[in-house]
């Protein structure tokens, strides 16, 4: 369905229906109704959607570009995650992986940040490529030796 993919490939590009409207040389309004099956893009804009970098074939026929790279059809806050991972160097890429794992595994979110000894969830790399995430609950102890 046409409506629904063109929502689809909307989002993925991180748009907001006045923003694709805009490129599109349409209303809002025009955009929703796209959106509901109301009607349809022309394809004058379906062109110009296309050079948002939109996969036009796959708004039209469902099937997706040959030449769309995988990363290029994640949502665009997963595509932040890859290229930010892609930028690191080998260290870095290994703690965001235990970092990522930790958060998968049920670790709730990290709160507002507070000040040290108030509470609340950190990181520390504690060197050797291993990273410590917790809560502290009070103001650290030091120990004397």
């Amino acid at each position: 369905m046409i409506f629904l993919r063109l929502k689809e490939e909307r989002e993925r590009l991180g748009l907001t229906q006045p923003a694709l409207g805009g490129l599109a040389n349409a209303s809002k309004r025009t955009v929703i109704d796209w959106e509901k099956g109301a009607s349809s893009p022309t394809a004058v804009q379906l062109a110009a959607i296309a050079a948002a970098g939109a996969d036009v074939l796959y708004v039209v026929t469902g099937q997706r570009s040959q030449n769309a790279a995988e990363v290029d059809l994640l949502p665009s806050d997963e595509r932040v995650l890859v290229d930010a991972y892609r930028s690191c160097n080998t260290e870095a890429r290994r703690n965001l992986i235990q970092t990522a794992a930790l958060l998968s595994a049920g670790m709730p979110g990290a709160p507002a940040r507070k000040a040290p000894g108030q509470g609340g969830l950190h990181q520390q790399n504690t060197g050797s490529n291993n990273i410590q995430i917790g809560s502290v609950g009070a103001a650290a102890r030091t120990r004397k030796r």
